[in-house]
């Protein structure tokens, strides 16, 4: 996959999730009106879009860097393609955090969504990233 398509796939991917933070944003600008909504999303989007894509790339950077200790090499393209496509795949579960943030608020539900989420990811990276590495 080329550089490009993958960048498309991480910011897609990351557009999800700020349209999944919207519901637990409207929940707390509701309860708390010292923060407005608008500000809570323009924070949302200055860390989804702006700041996640960069730590994507240093933990796939890290990740292709510390496959070289292992038996197992594994390409910079080939860590960020595992990781960015893990981060799509999740993007349903993280849309179903945000709407049980956003409905039922914090608790025992919204816990086993993330935790949910968090396991699928890191289920679908490490395939991700056992399919593509190979022998050194």
């Amino acid at each position: 996959m080329s550089e490009g398509a993958m960048l498309a796939v991480l910011m897609g991917a990351m557009l999800v999730f700020l349209i999944a933070q919207a519901p637990g944003h409207a929940r707390a600008a509701a309860l708390d009106p010292a923060v407005p909504m608008a500000g809570r999303m323009a924070g949302a989007l200055t860390a989804v879009l702006l700041m996640m894509p960069l730590v994507a790339y240093a933990v796939a950077s890290l990740v292709a860097f510390a496959s070289r200790l292992t038996p197992w090499r594994l390409e910079g393209e080939d860590s960020r393609l595992a990781l960015f496509w893990a981060l799509l795949a999740i993007s349903p579960a993280m849309l179903l955090s945000g709407l049980v943030e956003g409905l039922i608020g914090p608790g025992a539900p919204l816990s086993l969504t993330r935790l949910v989420a968090g396991l699928g990811f890191l289920f679908i990276w490490g395939a991700g990233l056992r399919a593509l590495s190979r022998p050194a």
